[in-house]
């Protein structure tokens, strides 16, 4: 695969890890947090870019460099949760969905919200491929993001239109649930298996 520009906005603990495994991949990749020059500069350069912000965050983002989106391939990695870690949207659309009507000229595709942070770099859980569900409308830009998922080392699977991230964010909520709620830790994740 050929080297990707990738411009990551949020440099917390998913920006990062995304940041190390798709460089690792061989792609150019800028992160930036909340500097807004250096944020439409950055999605100026980029072919596509990584959402990696907080749910509640993402009307801000928007604000700021929304129409610089446009055409661009947007990974939301985001969790659709409120201030009080419940989901914030339910089974009538998704965080995904919500995200392309903010952004309309944007190709959106929900992808890794199901992976904790510690293994966005490797996308691996104890020598193991986790899953990297792919969902989204853009089938160009869907399969951009499966190959990404691919060359950091998740086992890229197509979760199909948009509209799956309805499915997708309560698995990812699942995957908090039972980490940090039930006491698993983090060392989990989810995989699908293939018989």
């Amino acid at each position: 695969m050929s080297s990707t520009k990738i411009g990551i906005i949020g440099a917390g603990n998913v920006g990062s890890a995304l940041e190390r495994g798709l460089k690792r991949a061989g792609n150019e990749v800028r992160a930036v947090a909340k500097d807004r020059a250096a944020l439409r500069d950055m999605i100026a350069w980029a072919d596509v870019v990584f959402l990696a912000v907080p749910y509640l965050a993402i009307d801000d983002v928007v604000k700021a460099v929304g129409e610089g989106l446009a055409g661009k391939t947007v990974v939301d990695v985001t969790n659709a949760l409120d201030e009080k870690m419940s989901l914030a949207v339910g089974f009538g659309t998704s965080g995904g969905e919500e995200l392309q009507r903010k952004v309309p000229k944007a190709r959106v595709v929900k992808a890794l919200n199901t992976v904790f942070a510690q293994h966005m770099d490797s996308g691996r859980l104890g020598g193991k491929p986790l899953t990297a569900f792919v969902a989204g409308d853009d089938a160009s830009a869907k399969k951009k993001v499966l190959d990404l998922a691919s060359s950091i080392g998740f086992d890229a699977v197509d979760a199909g239109p948009l509209k799956n991230a309805r499915l997708l964010e309560p698995a990812g909520y699942l995957n908090i649930q039972l980490g940090y709620v039930l006491g698993m830790g983090t060392q989990v994740g989810l995989s699908l298996l293939r018989g």
